[in-house]
């Protein structure tokens, strides 16, 4: 085997014939059809994920690195000061991979000291595309990861690596490496929990339980309050990474999976109705650190900042629209090697705003490749069918620009009878499918606490932003 100069590991036919000799046959390949996608294989595509036998085959080791079976792991050791991840990998060649098909790639590892490593299911020669492309900070407790992914190539030439350079001399230990079909919709943090989390102190529910007289309180308890939705974090949230750990504690005690919303952004909402955020860049770097802290290890959906792509165009300068888009990729990074049972969520605006080609253009230069995906209709009343046919558009774009496509949520809280023109408050509108996997996106969900008012205006001149109106919400229930 060598190493190119893009670092890319390329199999030699002759080393992966010793190594099939020397330990575990790989399963066979099925062979990819006239169109070059491969039908499904087995649900296990990787061998010898448990090193139970004492054997390393079929792993291999690149430069500078040097494996072998210890107290039942992997052990890696990495040698040299290699400068780049890719100069020190380690992985397993021989993957069939699906185009379209969803996977899971779960293991468990530690190393000798805290190091930030690389983790990819790729295609193992040119163009070398990476459907899953994940960096991992280890340290010494071995911490179960899971990251689910949708192939956007179909091959038998696909391979698993593991890439430790560009951190110095260490070990790295692995164990119960697994990459097994199945993921959109049963893996990652869904497939850790038995439904969605119900925020006991919701907006609404606080309001019914203040108000347990008027008549509106049954109906209200009865189609709102007691629906799975989304909690926002803010500069209102005090300490950030005590009230994220408060609440995603509670919904694992549930076993309940949490939907958070990170608004915190400098210039929030371009000082409209929900403006503020944080007064500098390096306080909401500090914020969003806090608020991954919180996070930990527990299973978590995060949408990252409503609007803050969209509304690039109202920055006032490319100084100020670079210095966004910088905290944005801090967030995803953050995000990405911090809270490996979160999947996170880039928000990409709504069918009716920006052109999906520059949006892919905006979500890439935002960071959303680092994580699970991207966000759509947050707030706003767009059918479904109208944001998943955005939503393909912008995969469309990212694909043809990147090449890489990621899953997308929608927001479906207000979207019953779809967007007449207005976006604040608008009369008419009607709550919309419940928090569920699948139905046309990756999930829909509940973002926007319905009833919480946009602003003071439409149905609402009187109601602040992010303030709870009863009668928004009976309006709401009834589509009126």
């Amino acid at each position: 085997m060598r190493w190119n100069q893009q670092g890319r590991w390329l199999p030699v036919v002759l080393a992966a014939s010793v190594w099939s000799a020397c330990g575990p046959a790989s399963p066979p390949a099925p062979e990819p059809d006239s169109q070059g996608v491969v039908s499904a294989g087995l649900a296990e595509l990787v061998v010898n994920g448990d090193f139970s036998g004492g054997s390393v085959a079929p792993w291999w080791s690149g430069p500078n690195t040097q494996s072998v079976v210890e107290n039942g792991r992997l052990r890696v050791n990495v040698t040299g000061n290699p400068a780049n991840p890719w100069d020190a990998p380690m992985g397993q060649d021989g993957i069939a991979l699906v185009n379209g098909q969803s996977y899971t790639l779960a293991f468990t590892a530690s190393a000798s000291a805290p190091v930030t490593v690389r983790v990819t299911a790729q295609l193992g020669t040119a163009p070398y595309t990476a459907p899953l492309d994940q960096r991992i900070t280890l340290d010494g407790t071995p911490r179960a990861f899971s990251f689910p992914f949708t192939s956007n190539l179909g091959t038998t030439a696909g391979q698993v690596t593991f890439q430790l350079g560009g951190a110095g001399a260490f070990s790295a230990f692995l164990d119960n490496v697994s990459l097994s079909t199945g993921g959109g919709g049963g893996g990652g943090p869904l497939g850790m929990t038995s439904g969605f989390y119900v925020d006991p102190d919701s907006n609404p529910a606080v309001w019914v339980r203040n108000n347990g007289w008027d008549s509106r309180a049954a109906g209200i308890q009865s189609a709102i309050a007691s629906k799975a939705g989304a909690k926002w974090f803010g500069n209102w949230s005090g300490d950030i990474a005590s009230a994220v750990s408060s609440y995603v504690t509670a919904a694992d005690a549930a076993d309940k999976l949490p939907v958070l919303v990170a608004y915190n952004i400098p210039g929030r909402d371009c000082g409209s109705h929900s403006g503020g955020g944080a007064g500098s860049p390096e306080a909401y770097r500090t914020w969003i650190s806090a608020f991954v802290t919180g996070l930990g290890n527990r299973p978590a959906v995060v949408i990252i900042e409503p609007d803050a792509v969209a509304q690039l165009d109202c920055l006032p300068d490319d100084t100020e629209r670079n210095t966004r888009l910088g905290l944005l990729r801090y967030a995803t990074e953050q995000l990405r090697d911090r809270a490996p049972n979160t999947w996170a969520y880039l928000d990409g605006g709504n069918a009716g705003w920006i052109a999906a080609d520059t949006m892919a253009q905006r979500l890439e230069s935002a960071g959303a490749r680092n994580i699970r995906g991207f966000a759509l209709n947050v707030s706003n009343y767009y059918l479904t069918s109208a944001s998943t046919a955005y939503g393909a558009a912008v995969n469309s774009a990212l694909n043809t620009r990147y090449a890489y496509t990621r899953p997308f949520v929608v927001d479906t809280s207000r979207n019953g009878n779809g967007h007449n023109g207005d976006w604040c408050n608008p009369a008419g509108r009607k709550l919309g499918a419940l928090s569920q996997a699948g139905g046309g996106a990756e999930m829909l969900l509940w973002v926007k606490v319905p009833g919480d008012s946009d602003g003071n205006c439409g149905i609402a001149p009187n109601t602040p932003a992010g303030t709870f109106s009863p009668d928004i919400a009976t309006r709401l229930i009834s589509g009126t």
